[in-house]
């Protein structure tokens, strides 16, 4: 086959499958097996695949039809123009969290010490390492095969980063300027609804946030000002409807000029404070 009837195979099958983005990820799959760009279709749709790619091609959307994740397949994704690897231990980076590390990288300073708490593949933590000057980054997370992932992240991306198994702040000791969490925040009722993408192979201890979705920002909220420098600033990713919630157990537990930041749908995606110690604590 040339290089258009093989995206034509894989776009129909992919479609038959129930894909919903069918065309994107016969394309991606395709320019992934033969280091190709989306040029290629529409200029060279003529070239021979080669035995290899068009057999590799062949097994590639066989696992997508079966709902596998696109990232699960090419064991990359990017994020904050990075590359980063992932697989079934850790949550695929989306675009929504980027707006979290925006919001840090807004008030982050050189030198600054960052705790990433569910540091899963690494993605928000590295980035922001990668994106300042002389900080020092400390990720931590539950899972031991997460957490390997995120070593080999910060070993291909060249930057020094410190990771931490343990049951949220555990294992951590000392303070912080900014400590940054995207951690699970789905209630577990609404788990079985999800994409069958994200239900069965993405990790689950990665999404659960139990009865409403709040239990971990809860934790994290009881223990982290003890790791807080004082001024230090904590930064959640929330789901979409739990801006106003957040926010209410933030400014309970003593953070000042809490705010809620939408993303690129309009839609609630970061709540984030700052803390200056248990004298300010409101009365």
């Amino acid at each position: 086959m040339n290089y258009r009837e093989c995206y034509e195979w894989g776009r129909q099958s992919l479609k038959a499958a129930g894909i919903e983005e069918a065309d994107l990820d016969a394309r991606l799959l395709l320019e992934t097996i033969c280091h190709t760009d989306r040029n290629t279709l529409l200029v060279h749709g003529d070239r021979q695949v080669s035995h290899e790619e068009e057999s590799a091609y062949n097994d590639w959307i066989s696992r997508r039809a079966r709902h596998i994740p696109l990232q699960h397949i090419t064991g990359e994704q990017e994020f904050m123009g990075l590359t980063f690897l992932v697989n079934e231990h850790v949550l695929i980076p989306r675009q929504d969290t980027e707006i979290l590390v925006e919001e840090v990288l807004r008030q982050l300073t050189d030198g600054s010490r960052i705790l990433d708490m569910c540091t899963g593949s690494g993605c928000i933590l590295l980035s922001l390492l990668h994106y300042s000057n002389d900080c020092q980054g400390t990720g931590a997370d539950i899972s031991t095969e997460a957490l390997a992932v995120a070593r080999q992240n910060a070993d291909r991306l060249g930057i020094q980063a410190r990771f931490v198994e343990g049951n949220l702040f555990e294992n951590i000791d000392g303070k912080y300027d900014f400590i940054v969490s995207n951690p699970p925040y789905i209630p577990t009722a609404v788990i079985d609804g999800l994409m069958e993408e994200v239900r069965l192979h993405e990790p689950l201890t990665a999404l659960d946030g139990k009865e409403d979705g709040l239990i971990f920002y809860r934790r994290i909220l009881e223990d982290g000002t003890e790791h807080l420098m004082r001024g230090g600033g904590l930064y959640f990713e929330i789901g979409f409807d739990q801006g106003a919630a957040v926010k209410k157990m933030m400014e309970e537990a003593g953070f000042h000029e809490v705010q809620v930041t939408k993303d690129f749908a309009g839609l609630d995606r970061v709540v984030s404070g700052f803390w200056y110690g248990t004298d300010t604590l409101p009365q």
